[in-house]
């Protein structure tokens, strides 16, 4: 390692990649803004990797075998490229959220901001929910989890060249090592964890690996390839072309561009968030990715598409692009309590735009190019320090609650969401609340209800049975099923038992053989065998969404022949776009009305006017929970005067002990008392 009067080599400049840039980061925010358009937009984040690994790995490979690898220039290079854009939109983000956001919610911004600060965010995220989870789209700093897994690279890779160096060890040898290493990590571990898949530096570091085996590729074996890319190009324009042409190399380039766009291409249009990412899946855009900078910058499609003006303009302020779309569509999404209307996306996209091009000349240029780069990167580690020390102060202090003092008792009461349920208990809102035979597992909840980790024994009280009691109810479902306990409980008369199997996130089904590894699957086969043994009087079946006439003719039939003499299907409970007390807080503080459409998921309630006649037309005993609590005036959002102890539900629509009592006295107790046998 030498001095800093050696200055670090950088690859020679490459318009077509800056045109690369553009496209992903482009995908991304087309994905972000407008999902149903680009459903796999989200791996443009994988094109970013694999170009930071190339650029990277070409800038170390060559000053290492040059002996002028400054690590201090390296890093300061870094921390001019990244620092400025990151600091202002933290900034802003702060101040933003110093408006908008409840004290929860800005608690959590401040932890994201502590992270961002020290690029930690992927392992902050990783323990919290998904990236495709509902809870993300409120995450304003959520996109940060990219730029912490490439500055880790950043800080790791180099350092590891340069020891493998200095030991006169093959670098390719152990880009290759580690690049597998981390492949064979990311297949074994998205099938245990998709969330610790996706966001850990471990599983990811291969998409970056891969760029730099390309940086090797092209570094060092550009003679001895020269041969076969000559053989090759000659027999393809032989194929392709009816005269013969020039053996130049384009023909060859060309193939494998356009081989890398169709590879893009599918990636952005087929990948989507439901499927097992990154997993093998990665490989698609990854190996796109590849194929198009190998082409080089003479390809047709990387000199006419990718190395327009267009694009390269694009290619510059991706990383503020990037920084700045998230936060401003998460904002949005706050502030409208539902996903903004398309006009709202379109106008935050162009701002967004905006808003990347003036850091981009204002804040970015200034600080990466011209003199006194010495005081500049000292500046930036003492402004991202404060920034760090702030968002974690505020992380401290429960998200600065005075800036809300009136309503500070309020965001207090209601500080956690489903599906923790621990607040409600020590709050005394669910004294009575009871979940029995309930199988749900949060690590396979995580991805897909199933784990590969054995699921704890059945419960055995599910099968007791107090003798002493004439009848027998037995409710069936998910956490929405489980919040009508209370409501029955406190309402049927003496003489009647509640039995309750109800796993969240399940919705019933008839299952007739046991599973250790799917949660859902056990709670439906021990619901199942519950009916058969304790033989109910009425079985009230509940979910949140996803009901099926054929399913529930199915439950119904076969129930029947257990000797059940009603099945009740109750449809789907009030839904609003965001947690009821952070509509409350936010937009309905003043004046609190006792019912309204503000935040109201109108689709739930058009989709169960359907369930409804759809149900009915098959004589099955369908109650309409939606009709008790909205009318023509909208949606309950209190049960009484008080709208901190009468609030009907803490999140989106799990029901709380006043809204279970009330749906139980207005609609449940009536008909379960009501013993005709079902049609």
């Amino acid at each position: 390692m030498t001095t800093l009067t050696l200055h670090l080599s950088h690859p020679n400049y490459r318009p077509d990649i800056d045109g690369l840039r553009a496209v992903a980061v482009l995908s991304v925010v087309a994905f972000h803004a407008f999902p149903t358009l680009m459903k796999g937009g989200f791996v443009g984040v994988d094109v970013f990797f694999v170009i930071s690994g190339f650029l990277i790995s070409t800038t170390v490979f060559e000053n290492l075998d040059r002996d002028s690898f400054s690590f201090r220039e390296f890093y300061s290079r870094r921390i001019t490229r990244i620092f400025p854009s990151l600091i202002v939109v933290l900034i802003a983000c702060f101040t933003l959220g110093w408006f908008a956001l409840l004290a929860n919610e800005y608690k959590q911004l401040g932890k994201h901001i502590a992270a961002g600060a020290v690029f930690f965010s992927n392992f902050i995220l990783w323990n919290e929910a998904g990236y495709f989870d509902n809870s993300a789209e409120t995450k304003p700093l959520l996109h940060l989890w990219s730029l912490a897994i490439e500055e880790q690279f950043y800080i790791v890779w180099p350092l590891f060249l340069w020891l493998a160096w200095k030991g006169k060890f093959n670098l390719l040898t152990i880009t290759i090592l580690v690049a597998i290493t981390s492949f064979i990590l990311n297949i074994k571990g998205v099938k245990q964890d998709s969330i610790a898949t996706f966001y850990s530096p471990q599983t990811r570091f291969w998409e970056l690996l891969s760029g730099s085996l390309l940086a090797w590729l092209t570094l060092y074996k550009r003679e001895n390839f020269a041969n076969t890319k000559f053989k090759l190009d000659s027999w393809l324009s032989n194929i392709i072309y009816r005269e013969k042409q020039e053996v130049n190399g384009k023909t060859l380039a060309n193939i494998i561009s356009l081989t890398g766009s169709l590879l893009l291409v599918y990636s952005f249009l087929r990948i989507h968030k439901d499927l097992s990412f990154p997993g093998i899946w990665a490989l698609i855009p990854v190996s796109g990715t590849v194929l198009i900078i190998l082409a080089g910058s003479k390809a047709w499609i990387n000199h006419t598409f990718l190395s327009n003006k267009v694009a390269i303009w694009f290619g510059l302020i991706s990383f503020p692009l990037y920084l700045w779309h998230w936060p401003l569509l998460s904002f949005a999404r706050i502030v409208e309590s539902e996903n903004p209307s398309r006009n709202i996306r379109i106008a935050v996209v162009i701002f967004s735009i905006l808003l990347a091009w003036l850091t981009y000349k204002l804040v970015e240029c200034p600080f990466r190019f011209g003199k006194h780069g010495k005081f500049k990167v000292i500046a930036l580690l003492f402004i991202m320090s404060i920034i760090g020390f702030v968002g974690y102060n505020t992380y401290e202090r429960n998200g600065l609650s005075f800036r809300l003092k009136d309503r500070e008792a309020f965001d207090k009461y209601f500080d956690n969401s489903s599906p923790d349920w621990n607040f409600a208990t020590k709050q005394g809102i669910f004294k009575d609340y009871r979940i029995d035979c309930d199988f749900f597992n949060l690590e396979a909840h995580r991805y897909g209800k199933t784990t590969n980790k054995p699921l704890p024994g059945i419960n055995s009280s599910c099968y007791v049975l107090d003798k002493s009691k004439e009848h027998r109810v037995l409710i069936w479902g998910d956490s929405h099923a489980q919040t009508l306990y209370y409501g029955l409980n406190k309402n049927l008369p003496t003489d009647w038992q509640i039995l309750q199997v109800a796993s969240s996130g399940c919705n019933p089904a008839v299952v007739t053989i046991d599973s250790d590894i799917n949660y859902c699957d056990r709670s439906n086969f021990v619901a199942i065998e519950t009916i058969k043994k304790s033989k109910p009087d009425v079985v009230v079946v509940a979910q949140n969404i996803g009901h099926n006439v054929n399913a529930a003719l199915n439950i119904r039939n076969i129930l029947m022949n257990f000797g059940v003499s009603k099945v009740i299907f109750l449809g789907p409970l009030p839904h609003w776009t965001s947690d009821l007390p952070k509509i409350i807080s936010r937009q309905l503080w003043i004046a609190t009305p006792e019912r309204t459409f503000v935040g109201v998921d109108k689709n739930i309630i058009h989709a169960n006017r359907i369930l409804k006649a759809d149900f009915l037309s098959f004589n099955l005993n369908y109650l309409d929970a939606i009709s008790v609590f909205c009318d023509s005036n909208g949606c309950l959002t209190r049960i009484g005067e008080n709208k901190l102890t009468g609030i009907t539900t803490n999140d989106y629509g799990h029901l709380l002990q006043i809204s279970s009592d009330y749906l139980a006295r207005e609609l449940l107790v009536k008909s379960v008392l009501s013993l005709e046998t079902s049609k």
